[in-house]
């Protein structure tokens, strides 16, 4: 990591704070409160219309767009979280758990 790179578990953890913080607010004066009040309907639009963006991007073969879009995916994935009351520790400790595990396994374990 360097200097200017953020540590990626502060950097969630205070965009989880702030989205906590957020979704409180006017939703005159705050995107996420927007989203909060238009209901869940519209965060998971949000959260379709960023993935169908990245898929664009990665098939653009265009790295800064792959950034952005998954930047803005991520965003709204934790909106989304946000919504069930839940944030992204909850999502790492999900991943940690699948961690050494074979993905064909995990996967023909939920069935």
């Amino acid at each position: 990591m360097t200097a200017s790179t953020p540590n990626s578990a502060d950097l969630l953890a205070r965009l989880t704070e702030v989205l906590e913080e957020r979704k409180k607010a006017d939703p005159d004066s705050s995107y996420v409160a927007k989203l909060h009040s238009k209901g869940q309907d519209a965060i998971l639009k949000k959260v379709g219309e960023e993935a169908c963006e990245l898929v664009m991007a990665s098939k653009d073969q265009d790295p800064a767009k792959v950034i952005y879009e998954t930047a803005d995916l991520w965003f709204h994935s934790m909106v989304a979280l946000s919504w069930h009351g839940l944030s992204v520790a909850d999502v790492l400790a999900e991943l940690d758990r699948r961690m050494g595990l074979s993905g064909l396994v995990e996967k023909a374990s939920r069935q």
